[in-house]
């Protein structure tokens, strides 16, 4: 295939084929099978291939969209101020997405107009065995219509490094990743998932992977003697510098996209919290960082042309620590390379507390509020680059209380005040209260406009629903 790209000077535009390269405008370039390099002065010409046009539109305002991520079969571009792009003509799709706002996909046109729907998120989780089951997952899904979410986020790869759904990729299959299948038909269930109006989110454990550790040693993290190093639960972890590592777990992403989820969030996408490990690389903090930036960034890149959101799990500490808190996670550096960034929140992991707040159960509301606020202080990040995890789990590392209406909606209260782009629900048994959540939809999230956050209470109605909230454990 011709390797062709073009580019101009309000924005940069990448090529899919043969050759992936960037054409900076002064003059164009068009590079012919022949290898011959013919230079075109800019500002057009006969040899310029034929193009497609178009705009990218707020539906519910028709207002221009900037930076709307636009992609094809072989080339992605983002939207310049007034919500245009330019696309080669050979492509029989568009593709677009935005922060705030579903993704789309349409047949190509010459001339085109593509409307996205603002989205805010409101979700909870799903784990590898609670997507295997159908107790569990009808439950969450009767939660979900009855307290008026809109998203869920289910494992694809958990904790222990399984992957729940049948796989293709080769290093699975050898490390027997797949010998335990919760969902058989991931088409199927997220044929029914958008049918019901959820968002799917593919969650990917990253780093902490025991099968692959074990299955290649090569690839694992050592202690200092150069044994195999497993953490706490006794689970072996991956290197985080290893690029073998980078792809498989890349080619497990791919494989979600094309299943149909809407984003790919990447979860422990950091370093083990122990100190004395040996890596391939020295440990220090800028190798950590640009590792774990660089695989985000080199993930990003190859989910491109699938059109769906990138996003990544945090430390609740990274918000405030002005380092690497010494796993390779930095707001700074993250921001830029995916499309949210979901800081763990939950009030019982503050064993520390934060400036003004000694015990984090006193005031979930100020945990949740100041660390968004800083998170954007930090970053110069847009408030809904911001998606956090909130804790809807019993605490275990104060006063043990049970979480309940009072924690969740100070926990919500302080996400929408920040002007996140939703929150999602962290319990690990996928146990969530029904008839608290429809209850605080009526009041907080039903009919939300994402654009004034205000909320339409006479258009909701809260059904009852009982859901045990057992006690469970962090992440």
């Amino acid at each position: 295939m011709l390797g062709l790209a073009f580019s101009d000077s309000s924005k940069t535009r990448w090529r899919w084929g043969a050759t992936d390269m960037r054409i900076h405008r002064t003059t164009a370039a068009v590079i012919v099978s022949a290898g011959v390099l013919v230079s075109v002065l800019a500002g057009g010409s006969s040899a310029r291939q034929e193009r497609i046009s178009g705009t990218v539109i707020d539906e519910a305002t028709n207002k221009p969209i900037q930076g709307a991520w636009v992609v094809s079969a072989h080339e992605v571009t983002r939207t310049n101020q007034e919500g245009r792009f330019e696309l080669d003509a050979n492509t029989e799709w568009v593709g677009a997405r935005a922060l705030g706002y579903s993704r789309r996909r349409v047949d190509a046109s010459a001339k085109m107009q593509i409307g996205l729907q603002p989205l805010r998120i409101h979700g909870l989780y799903l784990s590898f065995w609670g997507v295997g089951s159908s107790v569990l997952r009808n439950e969450v899904l009767e939660t979900t219509a009855k307290a008026n979410l809109n998203a869920l986020v289910i494992d694809f790869k958990g904790d222990r490094g399984l992957i729940s759904s049948p796989t293709r990729t080769a290093e699975a299959v050898a490390a027997g990743a797949n010998k335990t299948i919760t969902m058989p038909d991931p088409v199927g269930l997220l044929t029914d998932l958008h049918r019901r109006g959820l968002y799917a989110i593919a969650r990917i454990v990253v780093f902490k992977d025991d099968p692959l550790a074990r299955r290649r040693p090569d690839l694992a993290v050592k202690t200092a003697t150069g044994t195999l190093f497993v953490d706490r639960e006794g689970l072996a972890w991956t290197d985080p510098f290893n690029r073998t590592v980078w792809q498989y777990n890349i080619a497990l992403a791919l494989e979600a996209a094309r299943a149909g989820f809407d984003e790919v969030q990447f979860d422990y996408v950091r370093f083990p919290d122990q100190k004395g490990l040996q890596f391939s690389q020295p440990n220090t903090e800028a190798n950590r960082r640009e590792a774990i930036a660089g695989f985000l960034a080199e993930a990003r890149r190859a989910l491109a042309p699938e059109n769906v959101f990138v996003s990544a799990d945090n430390f609740g500490y990274v918000c405030w620590n002005l380092d690497d808190t010494g796993i390779g996670q930095c707001f700074a550096d993250l921001a830029p390379v995916i499309d949210y960034i979901s800081p763990m929140l939950y009030p019982s992991a503050f064993q520390f507390g934060i400036p003004g707040v000694r015990n984090p159960m006193s005031d979930p509301y100020r945990i949740v509020f100041a660390s968004l606020q800083r998170a954007v202080e930090r970053t110069s990040a847009p408030p809904h680059t911001f998606r956090p995890w909130l804790q809807a789990f019993n605490d275990y590392a104060f006063d043990h209380r049970q979480f309940g209406k009072r924690e969740l909606e100070e926990q919500i209260r302080a996400a929408q005040d920040a002007h996140a782009d939703g929150w999602l629900l962290w319990n690990p048994r996928n146990r969530y209260d029904g008839a608290i959540l429809a209850e605080l939809s009526a009041r907080l999230w039903c009919n939300e406009d994402p654009h004034t956050r205000s909320v339409d209470k006479n258009a909701c109605f809260a059904n009852p629903a009982v859901n045990g909230n057992l006690e469970s454990q962090p992440r």
